[in-house]
């Protein structure tokens, strides 16, 4: 009987191995810039929009709240959302800084 151990292939080389390696280092670079990549660039943008808030600005929250911002501390923000009613929300729920004006079309 003729042994089977002398019909084995040999070991993969490193040319084998990176072949091998090669889809899962294009997966994780397509995911790299097409969903990790923008996602920081967008976390980046949200940081300075809120580090740059001013008094009078005009914004919407992520609730769907649009108001003028009336006070600014560390945490909260004071938003007018109609004359004379004030609400205090968090800095990080300001999601978009609207145009000056915005607020009289609504």
């Amino acid at each position: 009987m003729i042994s089977l151990a002398h019909a084995a292939a040999a070991a993969p080389g490193p040319a084998d191995m990176i072949q091998q390696f090669l889809p899962l280092i294009i997966i994780f670079v397509l995911f790299w810039f097409m969903l990790i990549r923008p996602q920081m660039k967008r976390a980046k943008e949200q940081r300075k929009l809120i580090a740059e808030l001013q008094k009078g600005d005009e914004v919407l929250t992520a609730s769907g709240l649009a108001g003028r911002i009336v006070k600014i501390g560390d945490q909260y923000i004071g938003l007018e959302i109609a004359d004379g009613v004030v609400v205090n929300v968090q800095k990080q729920t300001v999601q978009t800084l609207l145009p000056k004006g915005t607020l009289k079309s609504l």
